[in-house]
């Protein structure tokens, strides 16, 4: 549905006749909501997450379109971590872990006589299958709650307290994502530099930015 959603729209993000700000407001109003939709009862892998953070990756860049290589000249796709600094609003997982925290506390200040509460404290009768049990929703709760530093199991009793609650809805929806191509662009900065250093130290007189390029290959 995501993407059956974005190729609806990818006409009007790609042209040059609307302004950034506003695609990011379709983006915000037309993809996301009909993409989360349902989002607090995920059970999401890594794998999922990575996927998600691929199909946002996409839909930014084709916002923000391409970028002037500084040192070649040359236009360029935007790296993972660029595109998110120009969108300067929490990703796509941030979205859906404060979503499903939110979700949670409901839950779990609901009456006992609810659906969905006594899903949530039942155990279900019998054996499971042999191997690694799957990812529970649950488990997504506790890995959220320890990401903003809630380390104690039973959080049932602190979503119990609204105002005690709240504060770890915002942090996860404010929480910065680690990005490995982001770090990877930080350690090609800094090779950069000390390429630069040891020309300056070897041969000051045939420093540019083509001995440079030169150097690293």
């Amino acid at each position: 549905m995501g993407n059956a959603c974005y190729y609806s729209v990818e006409k009007l993000l790609s042209s040059s006749l609307l302004s950034k700000n506003l695609k990011v407001r379709i983006y915000k109003t037309v993809i996301l909501p009909v993409l989360l939709y349902g989002c607090e009862t995920w059970t999401l892998t890594l794998r999922e997450e990575h996927r998600l953070r691929v199909f946002e990756n996409k839909v930014l860049r084709k916002i923000f379109g391409a970028k002037r290589d500084e040192v070649t000249g040359e236009w360029r796709k935007l790296h993972n971590a660029e595109p998110h600094a120009l969108y300067s609003s929490p990703d796509i997982i941030r979205n859906i872990k404060s979503r499903r925290l939110r979700w949670a506390g409901h839950v779990a200040r609901m009456d006992e006589s609810i659906n969905a509460y006594r899903v949530l404290v039942g155990r279900p009768e019998g054996k499971r299958p042999l191997g690694r049990p799957r990812r529970r929703w649950e488990d997504n709760i506790k890995i959220d709650l320890r990401e903003v530093g809630y380390d104690d199991r039973d959080w049932i009793n602190l979503a119990q307290d609204r105002d005690r609650w709240r504060p770890y809805v915002r942090a996860a929806m404010n929480l910065r994502t680690e990005n490995r191509r982001f770090e990877q662009a930080v350690k090609m900065v800094a090779l950069d530099c000390s390429v630069a250093c040891k020309l300056i130290q070897e041969e000051p007189h045939r420093l540019t930015v083509k001995s440079i390029i030169d150097e690293k290959r």
